[in-house]
């Protein structure tokens, strides 16, 4: 019992490492290798060579799948394109196990020591996440090490013996197996590197292990398969599409290996190394073999998984790909395409508002409240979006940009809010009765409205640029809008007094407007805080003196 314990702890560890180093390349290089993807979509070869080195990086071709469906779910690659990658990706994956299986058991105290002090040293930063990578590189090369070390005892167990003679004799139940191992350690590296060191250890015999490397690579696919499955087709035809190459891959070899594998027995020196380069020779074979037929088979999978139609329903999310949320910095950025969206829809239901204003159309003002329900879905669907995103694997700059996602959408959806009480306002108190503003309060009215829509459009450009410039532009224009507004409102009253018809009917709700569109700015305002925070130029407060010397001032011209 210890000894399998011993066994699956080592699995365990080999799969944590596998998982150390894909997160913290993420962090450390996410973005360039999300560059390097979409740029290398003009030929089949610098596809290929894409997937092979940011699947040599990420140390996982699941992880590779998922961002190379991402952008196909998004329009940024083509999905012949994709399959390329993938078929590099496969490629990179096998040098990856002929690496491992070197000895490299020197390396691994050496990168286990190295990677946990300039982790803990620098945890915040670059350097930190480095070190993460070397001590998850190091985890990997150790639980190999221990793998072997477990095993070494079952070699010696007649029960053992017995249940792997048994397992040769069916090939089909070897490559189940391999599959199933795949899907349930997540990684098809960890699973092929395994199965090589049992073979190592004369646990598995090579009529099993080499069944069981193809179950791998088949389960592999099948794993993407599974993690995007509730995505859309459009998302779903990569790794639909690489697991028709790996299928047809394995049901060719398989047929050969019934025929080749007594004669491959007695020509086999060094297990281990049969294993690897005969999981090597396969990818290499997959990729010669279907490179030239990716488009179409990218054709045949697009016709299998029609993109769907555009929902009619105003404020459906486009851009929340699901398969993203493993990618975390990939995710942040489709959530922050949402909430442009969203802002726009605040626009148009802005922009009409004055026309509802000018023209007492009923009609028109119904229509644009019915606008501030797409805002709410919008709103949502982007934060159950980004609370499934793992705030652990952000860095402190994409987790500043989370922050300023969801206060944004926040913002955005409040202003949508009092838009929809306005018009609800003005087709009460002002189109039922048919009334209308002095000439005068119309000038006001347009002239905040204009600066409302402009300063709109500012906090947008802000949000998205994080532009310190522009953020102080946008604070500069909430001081004039607070002056204008209470200037226009000292104006009205100057109305009320000279007795004008047409204010004296609407006095209460052109004040209650000046309020809303002051609020209103405010929330379009508050977008440059974190950007001039972050600067250092934000004051702490508006207060010319402290609190408590104003009291002492005050007391001191109190007559007792």
């Amino acid at each position: 019992m210890q000894t399998l314990l011993n066994l699956l702890a080592a699995v365990a560890l080999l799969v944590w490492g596998t998982h150390i180093v894909r997160t913290g390349v993420l962090r450390v290089f996410g973005a360039s290798l999300r560059q390097i993807l979409r740029k290398s979509t003009r030929h089949r070869s610098l596809s290929i060579a894409a997937g092979l080195g940011v699947t040599g990086l990420l140390q996982s071709s699941t992880a590779t799948a998922l961002l190379a469906s991402s952008f196909v779910g998004q329009g940024m690659i083509a999905t012949s394109a994709a399959l390329a990658m993938m078929l590099g990706a496969d490629v990179g994956t096998a040098l990856l196990v002929q690496l491992f299986a070197l000895k490299l058991s020197w390396l691994a105290p050496l990168a286990i020591v190295a990677g946990v002090v300039v982790y803990l040293a620098r945890k915040n930063e670059r350097a930190g996440q480095i070190g993460k990578i070397a001590l998850g590189l190091g985890v990997m090369i150790l639980a190999l090490q221990l793998v072997t070390a477990a095993t070494a005892p079952l070699t010696q167990a007649a029960g053992v013996k017995v249940l792997f003679a048994q397992a040769s004799g069916d090939m089909l139940l070897d490559v189940l197996l391999g599959a199933l191992l795949a899907i349930a350690c997540y990684s098809s590296l960890a699973v092929v590197l395994l199965v090589a060191t049992l073979a190592a250890s004369h646990v598995l015999p090579v009529q099993v292990a080499l069944p069981m490397v193809l179950g791998a690579n088949l389960g592999s696919g099948l794993l993407v398969v599974i993690t995007t499955w509730r995505a859309d087709p459009v998302t779903r035809r990569v790794p639909m599409g690489n697991l028709i190459f790996k299928a047809v891959g394995v049901s060719v070899v398989l047929v050969a290996l019934t025929v080749a594998m007594p004669t491959i027995s007695t020509l086999i020196a060094d297990p281990m190394q049969s294993v690897v380069m005969f999981h090597l020779a396969f990818n290499i074979g997959i990729a010669i073999a279907f490179i030239q037929i990716t488009g179409r088979t990218a054709q045949w999978v697009e016709q299998l998984l029609p993109a769907p139609p555009q929902s009619d329903l105003p404020g459906t999310p486009r851009h929340l790909d699901p398969v993203a949320l493993g990618t975390p910095p990939l995710a942040i950025g489709n959530a922050a395409r949402e909430a442009i969206r969203l802002a726009d829809i605040v626009q148009e239901m802005l922009a009409g508002l004055l026309t509802v204003l000018q023209t007492n159309n009923y009609k028109m003002a119904e229509t644009l409240r019915t606008q501030d329900d797409a805002i709410d879905r919008l709103y949502s669907a982007i934060k159950r979006y980004l609370a499934q995103v793992s705030r652990e694997a952000l860095d402190p700059n994409e987790s500043r940009r989370w922050t300023d996602i969801i206060q944004f959408t926040i913002n955005m959806e409040h202003v949508g809010d009092i838009i929809e009480r306005v018009l609800s306002d003005v087709a009460e108190r002002k189109i039922a009765h048919d009334l209308s503003f002095s000439a005068a309060g119309v000038r006001e009215i347009e002239d905040l409205h204009a600066r409302l829509l402009a300063n709109l459009k500012l906090a947008v450009t802000v949000f998205l640029i994080g532009d310190l410039k522009s953020a102080q532009h946008l604070i500069a224009e909430k001081v004039t809008f607070r002056e204008l507004d209470m200037r226009y409102a000292d104006n009205h009253l100057q109305r009320l007094a000279d007795n004008t018809p047409q204010s004296m009917e609407t006095s209460s709700l052109h004040l209650d407007l000046l309020a809303e569109f002051k609020r209103i700015n405010s929330l379009f305002c508050s977008v440059a805080y974190p950007i001039l925070e972050a600067a250092g130029v934000l004051a702490p407060t508006r207060v010319r003196a402290p609190a408590t010397a104003l009291l002492t001032a005050e007391s001191a011209h109190t007559v007792p």
